[in-house]
């Protein structure tokens, strides 16, 4: 097991806790230096939901530059240090003996978009019709520096209960811990039957969700430590890499391309097939795009109404999107084979991160505009903004789409990141992950096979790709708060998007 210490800053400075710090403690206030702390287990299927593509990590084993571990910022700057020590496993033991009840657990029917696996592409009504969740409060910004020891008399600044360490920037216990830590990585959704005024103590926190992960964040737990351990441990792998680099070039001279074998004639099939069922699907949102809602020519801010067709214009286009990605995933080979749930627990998960693929082709640098269908359904920025959608997912989004479109991918490239997309076997509430991988696996060779046929001397083009699913888990984290927003402005989303992004009235 490894623990991970994510200081806020550059680095972290050296040195015992201060008296000031010790007399906060002594208080039961949190310090002031800023540490974040996780653990990791490689063989914990639950903490593998991380960002990651399952057990192809080891294929980004590759020189990266700092700018490919992470395309889209979180706030602020994280240096991170990892040792090696030995942790107790008994986090979720802790919370179930200490806790008064049992969880109780919130998952939402699947009913819609089980529908939709077998609807017809003219069922899929183009309706956009909100709630108004409670706010979350602002995580508490602290100084950075090392952590101080414990006295071990410590509480959790969540809930109370016997504080373990400073886990994510806080003082908290390993309860707390862990439930922030899989809310973060599932981008969970939670409804406070109180209206979020739950008063949140060693009960409470088994019985509202919504309320403690509130706490959680209020208290200063900041979700860019959850999501820079991916980060660290692909850092890890390029000095790996860059040291192996280094001890093989000075061995063997690389290959040339003429030595590289071309495609199995199974790969070739695959490629041609997915492609084919790309433009399939694509040529049958064309034809639908007469049934979306049209841009609304006034260019008044004020008026409720041009604010509201400008939504259903948004929400529309993404319906359609989630039916060209439920009609390329059936005809996946193996697909099928899945029982209900795990098809819509993979689609659930994947859905948004294949839109922003998608979207990202369609990314015009010269222009600045992303480009759906045809010319009449391009937006910059502020368009999207003036769609109701914030500028801290808009901004993630055209970056990330600007990094996709400096790699210059084909449509096999783009078609086969999508099927690794789509079998990813860490997706929450998968049963059978090693049926889901063993579906990825032959997409994940054919990819790499054919980027060595088609870029020989670009040896970073692979781990490159596979990163940009990692970046995708992070986007699609941003994509579950600005669902947040967009319920806290009074839209309402359809019911298939309700369904697939988790929104619960």
């Amino acid at each position: 097991m490894k623990l991970v210490l994510c200081f806020t800053g550059s680095s972290p400075s050296a040195g015992p806790p201060t008296s000031e710090t010790a007399t906060r403690m002594r208080n039961g206030k949190p310090p002031v230096p800023a540490v974040c702390l996780t653990t990791w287990t490689g063989n914990n299927k639950e903490l593998h939901q991380r960002r990651s593509v399952g057990r192809y990590d080891h294929l980004m084993m590759t020189t990266l530059s700092e700018t490919d571990i992470a395309d889209v910022g979180h706030g602020e700057n994280l240096g991170c240090v990892t040792e090696e020590v030995s942790v107790s496993t008994a986090e979720v033991k802790h919370e179930l003996q200490t806790s008064p009840s049992q969880p109780a657990s919130y998952t939402s029917s699947p009913k819609e978009l089980s529908d939709t696996l077998h609807m017809d592409h003219s069922d899929v009504k183009l309706d956009p019709s909100a709630d108004t969740p409670a706010p979350v409060g602002q995580p508490v910004k602290r100084k950075k520096g090392p952590a101080p020891k414990m006295l071990g008399n410590e509480v959790c600044s969540v809930c109370g209960d016997k504080a373990s360490g400073f886990h994510y920037n806080v003082l908290s216990c390993e309860g707390c811990k862990g439930f922030f830590r899989r809310s973060v990585i599932k981008g969970a959704q939670y409804v406070c039957k109180n209206s979020g005024r739950c008063e949140m103590d060693m009960y409470m926190r088994r019985k509202c969700q919504q309320c403690r992960l509130r706490k959680c964040r209020e208290a200063g737990m900041l979700e860019q430590c959850v999501l820079s351990e991916e980060q660290i441990r692909l850092k890890k792998m390029k000095k790996q890499h860059d040291e192996e680099a280094g001890r093989s070039s000075t061995m063997s001279a690389p290959s040339p391309a003429a030595d590289i074998p071309p495609l199995a004639p199974e790969q070739q099939e695959m490629i041609e097939k997915l492609v084919a069922m790309q433009k399939q699907s694509n040529k049958r949102s064309f034809i639908d795009r007469r049934k979306v809602t049209p841009w609304p020519q006034s260019q008044d801010p004020m008026n409720r109404e041009v604010r509201q067709q400008r939504f259903a214009h948004f929400t529309e286009l993404a319906i359609m999107s989630v039916q060209e990605i439920v009609d390329f995933a059936k005809q996946l080979p193996g697909f099928l084979e899945l029982t209900r749930e795990d098809q819509i627990a993979l689609l659930k998960t994947s859905t948004i991160e294949i839109m922003l693929l998608e979207t990202s082709r369609r990314y015009n640098p010269a222009i600045e505009s992303i480009t759906f269908l045809t010319p009449d359904f391009s937006y910059n920025k502020e368009d999207f903004a003036k769609a109701g959608l914030q500028i801290e997912f808009i901004n993630p989004i055209f970056e990330f789409s600007k990094g996709m479109n400096d790699l210059h991918l084909d449509e096999a490239e783009y078609a086969l990141l999508i099927a690794i997309n789509i079998f990813s076997a860490d997706r929450p509430n998968v049963q059978d992950h090693d049926l889901v991988e063993k579906l990825q696996q032959p997409y994940v060779d054919a990819l790499h096979s054919y980027i060595r046929i088609k870029r020989p001397n670009d040896h970073l083009m692979f781990p490159r790709m596979l990163m940009k699913l990692v970046s995708l888990r992070t986007l699609s984290s941003v994509h579950s708060e600005q669902v947040f927003a967009l319920r806290l402005q009074d839209k309402k989303l359809p019911p298939l998007l309700s369904e697939i992004w988790d929104v619960h009235e």
